[in-house]
């Protein structure tokens, strides 16, 4: 059985590297690049970057696949440099480390993603040693980017299923998160793994294409629906929570039938320097929250500062400050109403 304390991530690791531009063109014309970073990209990545930069005080550590090439490397030296345990982070012998160039509009912070799927299309459950993994909460992400795990599997649905249901037999808490793809194979490719899932974290758009449900209406959240759609998922097989966020906000609903509800911090908007990597440091303070046994609320609350704290910077971990300073922004700001 595993340790009580640390988080595991794995999925798809990414170089994310970030334009900043004055327009998104329409085909053909051109806009103009402002400035540009590299920074890291991936659920897995992110998430545990983020509960570094947090302040998380148990043990951290990745699984996937990156190429042999700088990149991988690079991604090696970020994890060392911030304490993460990047020993089952594999290297794929032809395939290049996945990346992805984003786009980001300077006025509005709205992005648009270019992607290459590289060594993290080969990852497999083989890639998977819970024999040699320990801690209390194993976090996978992304479902719907992550090729080989998107496959169907005769016994668990998909091989992300496969890989959740051994690591709850192994100990862990499961946790996924999805990618905000336009495609409609949400239903397919992610409801055969909520039997094995403790904490489902997804958008708002992400449950509406998972669940049927309408979760956004004339641009904003919409409260009934979400809770509507989040109960399709539990009954779907979540076993604690759906957890959902959204630019208002963030909720939750538990297989107890509780509802929880946590506004966003009122960032002032000239604090705002882009929102790639947002849902992933909600993510990280949530699942810090969940680690510590934290209420749900607290959880939610950590997670809205946590994301908060990343909007103020154009790259994806950057600005995220200790738990403590981001829960003083909400304090500072204050955070939204929701009806």
């Amino acid at each position: 059985m595993n340790s009580p304390a640390g988080i595991v991530s794995g999925g798809n690791w990414i170089v994310d590297k970030i334009k900043i531009i004055d327009t998104y063109p329409q085909q053909d014309a051109l806009a103009n690049l402002l400035s540009h970073s590299v920074c890291n990209g991936g659920s897995p990545f992110n998430v545990l970057m983020a509960l570094a930069k947090l302040g998380a005080t148990f043990p951290l550590a990745g699984v996937g696949l990156v190429g042999n090439d700088p990149d991988g490397d690079w991604i090696r030296e970020r994890c060392q440099a911030h304490g993460i345990n990047s020993a089952a982070l594999l290297t794929h012998p032809e395939a290049p480390t996945s990346f992805t160039d984003v786009m980001t509009v300077k006025s509005s912070g709205r992005r648009t993603f270019f992607h290459h799927r590289g060594a993290n299309a080969f990852l497999g459950a083989e890639h998977f040693d819970f024999g040699a993994l320990h801690g209390k909460i194993f976090h996978l992400g992304y479902l719907l980017l992550l090729d080989g795990l998107d496959q169907p599997d005769a016994k668990c649905g998909t091989v992300a299923g496969r890989i959740l249901r051994n690591a709850s037999q192994a100990g862990f808490q499961t946790s996924i998160d999805v990618v905000s793809e336009d495609s409609q194979r949400f239903a397919e490719i992610v409801l055969p793994t909520l039997p094995y899932v403790d904490y489902c974290i997804l958008n708002e758009f992400e449950l509406q294409r998972t669940s049927g449900v309408t979760t956004n209406v004339d641009g904003k959240a919409h409260l009934p629906g979400i809770r509507a759609a989040a109960e399709k998922l539990l009954q779907a097989g979540v076993r604690r929570h759906v957890i959902v966020h959204f630019p208002e906000g963030a909720c939750a609903l538990s297989a107890d039938g509780t509802f929880h509800l946590r506004g966003s911090v009122r960032l002032p908007s000239s604090q705002i320097a882009g929102t790639v990597g947002a849902g992933d440091a909600f993510a990280a303070g949530v699942l810090l929250g969940l680690h510590e046994n934290s209420s749900l609320d607290d959880a939610l609350a950590m997670g809205v500062a946590a994301a908060a704290s990343s909007l103020m910077s154009s790259t994806t971990s950057d600005s995220i400050l200790p738990i403590a300073e981001c829960l003083a922004l909400e304090k500072l700001h204050g955070t939204r109403t929701l009806d």
